[in-house]
């Protein structure tokens, strides 16, 4: 069984949990969140702690039930966080003339291409920009803001060679050795 789900899951003032038969659903001070739990998972609501066991059934085999049990207590403590203070990633856009700036709600990015790049953000996640590439992703849903920050770095990944793109904030990019001259003799003799 997994040691980190046997762990209760404190509950903060002001959150409220709410278990109804297959799902959870988490109401805090930064909005609500709802997630559908797996076969074999129970949540227990006990004073201010939520305690996630495993029922043993027979259509479920052990070692599912083990990674499942682990899993939905990792993503119930992602839902009290983020319904309590929320997650944000960071990127940074590098490149002479590489902006971003945000344009009736859709993030508008100009990246060396022939056109801006324009995206649309999902339901509960916001960009704040902060000198045009400094971009901050935040929301309260974990899973939506890693993956709206990976499909905005998708459009523009770190080129290798001189290093210019869209990064998360602080991550290291090896940069390779461009192409050096010519031996220099003619004729390749």
């Amino acid at each position: 069984m997994a040691r980190i789900a046997k762990k209760p899951i404190e509950i903060p003032q002001g959150v409220k949990v709410k278990p109804e038969g297959n799902r959870v659903t988490v109401e805090g001070p930064k909005g609500s969140l709802s997630q559908e739990l797996m076969s074999g998972i129970k949540l227990e609501v006990k004073e201010k702690s939520l305690f996630v066991t495993p029922v043993e059934s027979a259509n479920v085999e052990a070692k599912a039930l083990n990674a499942s049990h682990g899993l939905t207590h990792a993503l119930v403590k992602n839902m009290i966080l983020g319904v309590t203070t929320g997650f944000e990633r960071k990127l940074e856009i590098q490149g002479v003339g590489y902006r971003a700036n945000m344009e009736k709600g859709k993030l508008s990015m100009s990246l060396g291409f022939s056109h801006p790049v324009v995206m649309e953000l999902p339901k509960g996640v916001t960009v704040d920009i902060e000198k045009q590439t400094l971009l901050t992703v935040k929301g309260t849903d974990k899973y939506l803001v890693g993956e709206t920050a990976a499909k905005i770095r998708r459009v523009k990944p770190p080129e290798v060679y001189k290093g210019t793109g869209i990064r998360y904030l602080g991550e290291y990019v090896r940069k390779k050795v461009g192409k050096t001259g010519a031996t220099g003799k003619a004729g390749g003799k």
